[in-house]
């Protein structure tokens, strides 16, 4: 399926999703390209699974896979019935926090789907790739993006002063718009191909 076809579909989910039924029709005329539909909580997520597949050597739009952002966990309610079997009968896989896993395992359950093909990030996607990496490779990476300075001063502040460096760096990099979606993109590229953190790797396994 071509990119911009896979990208009308994700934005025409995420509308007709969000309660505008206009977008229906372009999702269902574009569905017939794809054999899997990835739904992940956001935009973030969407940057490190692309970013991974793009190391692999894939490219998920020509094999006809879409990687959704839900815009939230919960929001996996409305998605579910659109794509999966009751919708466009699309094959659903998926990656979300481990303080998210009931909103989806609820979701699915309700769609008559089992929990196989998603997969739970200890804490989140950051935490995965900062334990993945190490706080050192992390901080370096931030230095390469131009922010280690403002880093340092982040860990300045009060809240912060006594928080191992891992958490430090999670917080930061939730910290400014954009941040998490730059991080999650670049902290994968850094990533030894030995140690890609597991919930990635079986989301991509189950889209091959």
């Amino acid at each position: 399926m071509p990119a911009d076809d896979t990208r009308r579909f994700v934005r025409a989910a995420v509308a007709w999703a969000a309660g505008h039924d206009r977008a229906a029709p372009e999702a269902r005329n574009l569905a017939g390209g794809l054999g899997a539909v990835v739904l992940v909580e956001g935009v973030s997520d969407v940057a490190a699974v692309e970013a991974l597949a793009a190391r692999r050597g894939r490219d998920l739009a020509a094999e006809g896979v879409a990687v959704v952002p839900l815009g939230g966990a919960t929001s996996i309610t409305r998605f579910v019935p659109l794509l999966g079997p009751q919708g466009l009968g699309l094959r659903l896989a998926g990656l979300c926090d481990v303080g998210e896993e009931a909103h989806f395992r609820r979701s699915l359950a309700r769609a008559g789907l089992g929990f196989g093909t998603f997969h739970i990030c200890e804490a989140d996607l950051e935490d995965e790739l900062i334990r993945a990496l190490g706080a050192d490779s992390v901080q370096r990476v931030v230095d390469e993006q131009g922010e280690l300075r403002t880093f340092r001063t982040f860990q300045k502040q009060p809240a912060q002063r006594e928080r191992p460096v891992e958490r430090q760096l999670r917080r930061f990099l939730g910290t400014h718009s954009g941040r998490k979606e730059q991080y999650a993109r670049a902290l994968v590229e850094r990533l030894d191909p030995g140690r890609v953190p597991r919930p990635l790797e079986r989301l991509l396994a189950d889209v091959s």
